[in-house]
């Protein structure tokens, strides 16, 4: 989710105009620093000397990167670009996100204030989630940068560690979401779907990712003779090990369906061999399109956290025009029984009484799927930066300049 938001949020202001500059934790194989977008978009791999000695991931490593990023990042910013954008009379907005940037803007503040540029550079730390929480000294946090969150439920989490200024600015989605579907893999994937009652789940292997629920209510609908099909697409995550046990436990018999390629035809061949399962595990890589289609052509989409910050799954779901199941805390996009369905409860019957009563109304099931579509358009990334970013980031430009001069 947050690689999702911060390529799409990144891409969405070049593509508005403005200058953008992106500073990660970065694969050594790939240039230090990247421009695209005409020259918009500026992707800078911080750490990568250390990344070479931990092939493991952005988190492999972490403490020694954390302090190369503390110790080196700042006096970067402020020489090689703060600097000439003051000169030039550009202002500046830094948006942070992750604990692991928190005192990042503490010395940007700092820094700021010794240089006299208060009034040139605008320091903005945003909540996706309440990971790192405990790491983070609020109070200087506060003093540096204007926060920002997700979702109300995260402007409550927030509240809980005393910080209760607080301006909620949600998550968008790509434009690309909402591009007609290829109708041909559309039509493929409906045909290869069409006798199986199928839910669908893409979500880390994770308690509150509501595994454990999605799992009993796929027995429950067996037993009912409703011929589900779970189709299950997890990540590296330990607590797969106990969605398995759980799934075997049900009585509930498993399959895989592998690939390598991007196209939704690719994605349906692999799965064409597994139907006879009730559970297939998708592994391989989900592409956008491959993604698109199979929420679009799947029954339900269970994105039935118990714990969400945002729920980015349930609004792509949407954006497609298909049926999400969200759950009860950030899904602020969501009106349950209008354009969604949410689950209040643990409780896998939940799911499964309305599973089944949407199924005996396929009227009303078309008439959510229209009203979806048409409540995430309202979260497409420009909506979002026009409707609620740019007016807090820039109070005094509500549209950016047509030369693309910010950073």
């Amino acid at each position: 989710g947050l690689g999702a938001r911060v390529t799409e949020l990144s891409e969405a202001h070049a593509h508005t105009g403005f200058e953008t500059h992106v500073f990660f934790i970065g694969d050594p194989s790939f240039p230090g620093h990247e421009s695209l977008a005409g020259g918009k978009l500026h992707l800078h791999r911080w750490c990568q000397w250390i990344s070479e000695h931990h092939p493991g991931g952005v988190y492999d490593g972490e403490p020694g990167k954390l302090a190369d990023w503390e110790q080196s990042l700042v006096p970067w910013l402020e020489s090689e670009l703060i600097a000439t954008q003051i000169e030039a009379d550009v202002p500046v907005v830094v948006l942070a996100e992750e604990w692991q940037t928190a005192n990042t803007m503490t010395q940007l503040a700092e820094m700021i204030r010794r240089r006299g540029w208060q009034g040139n550079v605008h320091l903005f730390w945003n909540a996706n989630h309440v990971f790192g929480f405990e790491h983070i000294d609020w109070p200087s946090l506060r003093r540096a940068a204007t926060i920002t969150t997700v979702s109300r439920f995260m402007r409550q989490a927030l509240a809980q560690h005393g910080v209760q200024e607080v301006r909620v600015v949600p998550n968008g989605i790509a434009e690309a979401w909402f591009w007609p579907l290829n109708a041909a893999e559309s039509r493929q994937m409906g045909r290869l779907l069409r006798n199986r009652l199928s839910l669908v789940k893409v979500a880390r292997w994770d308690p509150d990712k509501g595994w454990a629920q999605a799992v009993s209510a796929v027995a429950e609908l067996k037993k009912r003779g409703m011929q589900p099909l779970f189709l299950a697409r997890g990540g590296h995550e330990p607590y797969r090990r106990t969605v398995m046990a759980r799934i075997r436990t049900h009585g509930l018999d498993v399959g895989t369906a592998r690939w390598t390629g991007n196209r939704p035809s690719e994605l349906v061949e692999a799965m064409a061999p597994a139907l006879k399962h009730d559970v297939v595990l998708l592994d391989g890589f989900l592409s956008l399109e491959q993604r698109r289609v199979l929420f679009h052509a799947a029954d339900f989409v269970l994105a039935n956290s118990s714990m969400e910050p945002f729920g980015l799954v349930g609004l792509e779901t949407m954006a497609v025009g298909g049926v999400a199941f969200v759950g009860s805390t950030g899904e602020d996009y969501a009106h349950p029984g209008h354009d969604a369905l949410s689950v209040e409860t643990s409780d896998p019957r939940e799911i499964v009484e309305k599973v089944m009563g949407l199924n005996r109304m396929p009227g009303d099931g078309r008439l959510l799927r229209q009203r979806a579509r048409r409540s995430a358009r309202h979260y497409s990334w420009p909506a979002v930066l026009k409707g609620r970013l740019l007016p807090l980031t820039h109070p005094r430009v509500p549209e950016p300049p047509s030369d693309g001069r910010a950073a």
